[in-house]
């Protein structure tokens, strides 16, 4: 399955709180992305029936090896393009801003190619 711009952002988040927080809970998905918990539970319902995260009976959101792999991709993206865009010499704030618009549309041939040129594996 392809994954959407959102279901990128949202396991990206995932991630991040992970590994901030070393669990994972619908209402700190709400809150880092700024959205509502409907938007959160709607998302989470997806990402679950398409094998991207489990959910405990506690609620506790674990991401599955798919969602994981997807995740990872995504942030390393995120990552190398934040760097990449403060070397050019754009202020953080706006390189974080730009990064999350550019890491979707990028073709990993272009990503890749990109990567190499800053001898980043």
């Amino acid at each position: 399955m392809e994954l959407h711009k959102s279901a990128e952002d949202y396991l990206e988040t995932m991630l991040v709180l992970r590994d901030r927080h070393g669990y994972i809970r619908s209402v700190d998905i709400a809150g880092e992305l700024g959205v509502k918990k409907p938007s959160v539970t709607y998302a989470t319902k997806r990402l679950r029936e398409n094998g991207y995260i489990t959910m405990d009976e506690n609620s506790f959101i674990t991401l599955t090896p798919t969602g994981l792999e997807a995740a990872e991709r995504i942030y390393t993206r995120h990552k190398v393009l934040i760097s990449f865009l403060m070397g050019l010499g754009v202020p953080e704030e706006i390189a974080h801003e730009d990064a999350c618009k550019l890491e979707h549309d990028l073709s990993d041939e272009t990503f890749a190619a990109l990567q190499a040129a800053m001898n980043i594996e």
